[in-house]
């Protein structure tokens, strides 16, 4: 298999194999679109994992027909958008990507004989190479008759059982993406110009994108009299900017590889496809249209999760930076974690605030560009199914000359100090930080790929903030009275001021979130949250955060489960309690992420123990937890010990593994 495809399948892999979360209850899909590539023998095949027998497509087929599936067209599915014709009872569509030569050879007489509808997506730069030549497949030269011939595409199509789509003109490819050499998706990546030292602009990468899609539709217009009106997105990725060019060519109708059902609200430039393997046997059909149908975290993997600060693996040498993410990715490959939760900010002084960033952006230092390398590197080179980027939402140190810099947090006079958050942090309730924040994350989303966000603990204001002129105005806004000290007096006003100021912080996060997703469409997210929050019922007053709220609003709420930290007088105590506050809330388990210390931080950063995180592991997956993570991770000096904590995090079974079970 070609490096990138190797590479994009891994992804692909993790993407199938990691249910998104959802707090619907169990509802049928709309529809089910089924992805295929060959249907031939592995022995015959360009990508034997792929490739699915012929034997095997019938069986699949007389399974989905027996256990009342119907299939459908494209025009069905338009049809029923446009509320002319609704779709019958498990209406699935069929889809065959690359337009392979095996597709008409060994599945076509099953779909012709069986009146069975069907889509077949396109690759314009390999079909106009001549018969009896090479085309280039991801670097791979392969002979022009593994594809079909367009008089065979032309007999599909004049069926009328079969849809020809446009898989882009020449975006089924990796492009250069950033300046140490990573080959990414070339319908979603900036491209890097080396010669110029520079990446193409939002605009040059637009124009990039219309005149592929153009190209690949003239071309098959001539030689098949009809213009595609379906996407089929190389490597399943797609983003905000090619779905509204796709609509303007005139293919509204966009297909992916995101996990999840297709609802009636699902975008018609969005449907999501389920990957279909050559070893999918009809069980292993029924399992995956099931765990795609019920959609909830509790059917995808257990989370197992590093937080790892890439301020360890920047240096200002170049050449030693790289060193350091080889050491980086060695010990991810010995850690058995499949999530990590990947630093995107600088912060060298170590004061919780960024100083500058990973990426490059229109307001923040750029340190290094640095992420998209390490996050891309993580999802292809290891076992690692989901890298969220680990960012402040407050906590930023901006260049003293920004205006946003005068926008802070306040912090009222307090002789107790009373929480006193210690970040320097902008205040939320300045429209200048929100737009300010916001575009930084944009440019995260744009510059590099991955899949969720961790928001850093500084989502959070005390009791005794935020006193900014900013900040006093929303609250006269929501009827609270002034001066603020008697908000602290009143414990009816006190509850009512928290409560919307974490409502104000979540709703804040939530919005830089759907920002993101413009880019990173099947986004994540995820949030840090004092121990506290979970554990005392008053807590919500002094951070302003709320674990109930949290667990609704969060995909993964990552609840710091620290004792030495909170000073707890018996460690196993703080567990206990906090599992049982956990499972006190609904679906609760499902989403909370238990991150545990590997160091002391009271006793100058020693590692704790060896054997304490992965005793204390085994302890909470004992008492039900799913999700475990755990920070800091030091890849210099074996913290925590990869030996020791491997088994531990191998021995909890995935919940499909266990649904027979249940």
């Amino acid at each position: 298999m070609p490096a990138f495809r190797l590479l994009l399948s891994i992804v692909l892999a993790g993407l199938c194999a990691l249910a998104p979360v959802a707090r619907a209850a169990i509802v049928p899909p709309e529809v089910t679109v089924l992805c295929y590539h060959e249907i031939a023998e592995r022995k015959d095949a360009l990508t034997p994992s792929y490739a699915v027998p012929p034997a095997l497509l019938e069986k699949q087929l007389q399974w989905l027909k027996a256990n009342g599936y119907h299939f459908v067209s494209v025009q069905d599915i338009l049809d029923a958008r446009a509320q002319k014709k609704p779709l019958p009872a498990k209406p699935v569509l069929m889809t065959f990507d690359d337009g392979y030569e095996s597709v008409y050879r060994n599945a076509w007489p099953i779909l012709k004989r069986e009146k069975i509808p069907a889509v077949v997506a396109l690759v314009g730069h390999w079909l106009e190479v001549p018969e009896g030549k090479d085309f280039d497949f991801d670097g791979r030269a392969l002979p022009r008759n593994e594809l079909m011939a367009w008089g065979e595409l032309k007999k599909m199509q004049d069926s009328g059982l079969v849809e020809i789509a446009s898989h882009s003109f020449d975006l089924h490819r990796g492009i250069l993406a950033n300046p140490q050499g990573n080959r990414q998706p070339a319908a979603t990546a900036l491209q890097w110009v080396p010669d110029q030292q520079r990446y193409e602009t939002v605009d040059e990468y637009r124009a990039r994108i219309r005149r592929d899609f153009a190209r690949n539709r003239a071309l098959i217009s001539k030689h098949l009299g009809k213009a595609p009106r379906v996407m089929v997105w190389p490597y399943g990725r797609y983003n905000a900017d090619v779905s509204r060019i796709a609509e303007q060519a005139g293919m509204p109708l966009g297909l992916n590889l995101d996990d999840g059902p297709n609802s009636a609200a699902t975008p018609l430039s969005a449907l999501r496809r389920e990957l279909v393997m050559g070893d999918t046997t009809p069980d292993v059909l029924a399992h995956l249209l099931r765990v795609r149908e019920r959609n909830v975290l509790d059917q995808g993997r257990a989370a197992k999760v590093a937080q790892i600060d890439l301020d360890y693996v920047y240096d200002k040498d170049p050449e030693q930076t790289e060193a350091n993410l080889g050491k980086l990715l060695d010990r991810v490959q010995r850690l058995g974690i499949n999530i990590v939760y990947l630093q995107a900010f600088a912060d060298p002084d170590a004061n919780g605030a960024a100083d500058a960033v990973y990426f490059p952006n229109r307001h923040m230092p750029m340190r290094a560009d640095l992420f998209n390398r390490v996050a891309w590197q993580l999802l292809t080179r290891t076992q690692v199914k989901r890298v969220f980027a680990w960012m402040p939402l407050l906590a930023w140190q901006p260049p003293a000359n920004d205006p946003v810099a005068k926008d802070v947090v306040v912090t009222l006079p307090n002789k107790a100090n009373h929480l006193a958050m210690g970040y320097p942090r902008l205040t939320p309730f300045s429209p200048r930080v929100r737009k300010w924040v916001k575009e930084i994350y944009e440019d995260l989303g744009r510059q590099a790929t991955f899949d969720g966000i961790l928001f850093h603990d500084d989502v959070t204001l005390s009791d005794y903030e935020d006193g900014s002129n900013w900040a006093k105005k929303q609250y006269r806004a929501w009827g609270l009275p002034q001066p603020l000290p008697k908000l602290r007096g009143d414990h009816a006003l006190l509850l009512k001021w928290s409560e919307r100021k974490t409502d104000f912080l979540d709703g804040f996060a939530l919005d830089v979130a759907t920002a993101v997703r413009a880019e990173q469409p099947g986004l994540l997210t995820a949030r840090n949250l004092y121990a506290q929050v979970a554990l005392n019922p008053e807590a919500e007053t002094w951070y302003a955060q709320n674990l109930r709220k949290s667990i609704q609003r969060y995909d993964y709420t990552a609840i710091m489960a620290m004792p030495y930290m909170e000073q707890a007088a018996d460690p196993q105590k703080f567990y206990q309690e906090m599992v049982a506050k956990v499972k006190a809330v609904p679906h609760g388990i499902n989403h909370a992420v238990f991150e545990l210390q590997s160091v002391d931080w009271r006793k100058d950063d020693a590692p704790l123990p060896p054997n304490e995180l992965p005793d204390t592991i085994r302890m909470l997956y004992g008492m039900g937890v799913k999700h475990v993570g755990y920070y800091p991770d030091n890849v210099f000096n074996n913290v925590p010990d990869a030996a020791l904590l491997k088994p531990v995090l191998d021995s909890k079974l995935n919940p499909q593994d266990e649904e027979d079970d249940q």
